[in-house]
């Protein structure tokens, strides 16, 4: 992650203070069963979950290729259906780049943009692995309402890139506000689920945060619904394990096929 120098991973963090269902029981039990048999249990408990709860929409798509939660697998689907553009992402809070939203797109499809994390460690491993990648922009940058945008145009971000992805585990939502001159046809940002819908609750803005392994981070998903409405974005969902919210713009919602959850 980007503003947060621990070699720990936060959502393994959140996993164990019981954010989570501990995956390991639901994996050993599954393991013992068929294949056929394992796969008609998911494909029913996706379809009964995408059925009851809209944020869950999804869910169906959700693969790990070389993400965590889903992301490759939703990313996949959403780009199929709206097209890949120009094939230009930014990602920041990507720790050494090896596992995170944008790493499948960046080292299979082709797709190039920008990478940046704060910890000169991290980056630098991300530099080597995409040395010799022209359409590959990476920087070291603690990174603030006040300096993203800067970092943007040095880097010669485009006004309207395909997807940004936002994962600093605290302003997450004043960095989006201050980027609103930016319009990404896909939006990905981590929220808060410890504040589910309809709470509307946002971290105070602090420069200086770095992330304390407290709930005290980022925005609830609905105060970032709110802020995207107000740019021009659409809530598709968000993963089942309650990590990353998506966003689409919202003049190309019609004829995707998704619902906007509200």
């Amino acid at each position: 992650m980007n503003n947060e120098t621990s070699a720990e991973d936060p959502k393994k963090i959140r996993a164990l203070k019981g954010w989570q269902i501990p995956a390991y029981r639901v994996v050993h039990a599954l393991l013992a069963l068929p294949f056929n048999v394992r796969h008609r249990l998911r494909t029913t408990k996706q379809a009964r979950e995408t059925a009851e709860t809209p944020r869950h929409q999804l869910a169906r798509f959700e693969q790990n290729v070389m993400s965590q939660q889903g992301e490759d697998g939703i990313l996949r689907e959403i780009f199929y259906r709206i097209g890949p553009g120009k094939k230009y992402f930014i990602e920041f809070g990507i720790e050494e780049g090896t596992v995170c939203n944008t790493a499948l797109l960046a080292s299979r499809y082709g797709w190039g943009g920008l990478y940046i994390d704060a910890t000169p460690e991290d980056i630098s491993k991300v530099q080597a692995r995409y040395a010799g990648r022209t359409d590959i922009t990476v920087r070291n940058a603690f990174i603030t309402a006040e300096n993203i945008a800067g970092i943007f145009a040095e880097a010669g971000v485009p006004e309207e890139p395909d997807l940004l992805s936002i994962d600093i585990d605290g302003n997450d939502y004043w960095v989006w506000k201050a980027l609103s001159s930016y319009r990404p046809r896909v939006l990905v940002i981590e929220y808060n689920a410890a504040y589910p819908p309809p709470r509307r609750w946002i971290m105070e803005y602090n420069p200086d945060h770095r992330w304390d392994w407290t709930t005290h981070f980022g925005a609830s998903l609905s105060a970032l619904t709110d802020l995207g409405n107000s740019l021009g974005y659409a809530l598709l969902g968000t993963d089942r394990q309650g990590v990353n919210a998506f966003f689409l713009r919202r003049d190309l919602l019609p004829g995707t096929g998704f619902r906007e959850v509200t």
